[in-house]
């Protein structure tokens, strides 16, 4: 199964990572069930354009904006040095039960932020009100001085 996460890749080809997302597809679905990078997986397996795709990670759903109804699924592949995989993928529409989403571009995506003060998840360092950064090791101040 090609639409698999990868340990390995053949050491002879160089390969890097490309970064897409899917848009046009309801956070919620018509079962009342909140989609999921499974749902996704399962319609992405089907589709002939997806056979040689190696997904480096599982597929990330979050919803557009807190007030939205619409998802965005972030998802990153294995791919050339001059990225032929991601080039057949982006702007191709597909069917996602009565909806068509759309693959498009995008840039490395952050995923879970986490905060350079306190080296905490799912809070960013540009809502931190602390003074300075802190070093990870000591939870102290990073400054130069401690190096």
């Amino acid at each position: 199964m090609a639409l698999a996460m990868t340990k390995y890749s053949p050491p002879w080809l160089l390969q890097s990572k490309s970064y897409l997302k899917i848009t046009s597809i309801p956070y919620i679905q018509p079962n009342s069930n909140k989609l999921t990078g499974n749902d996704i997986t399962t319609t992405m397996k089907h589709l002939e354009l997806f056979k040689p795709v190696n997904l480096v990670a599982k597929l990330r759903v979050i919803k557009a904006s807190p007030k939205s109804d619409m998802a965005i699924i972030w998802f990153d592949i294995w791919d050339s040095q001059n990225g032929s995989k991601a080039k057949l993928l982006i702007n191709y529409f597909f069917n996602f039960g009565r909806y068509i989403a759309i693959i498009r571009a995008t840039n490395m995506n952050p995923g879970v932020p986490q905060c350079h003060n306190y080296w905490k998840w799912d809070h960013s360092t540009f809502s931190c009100y602390a003074y300075g950064s802190r070093y990870q090791k000591y939870n102290g101040p990073h400054k130069l001085e401690h190096h």
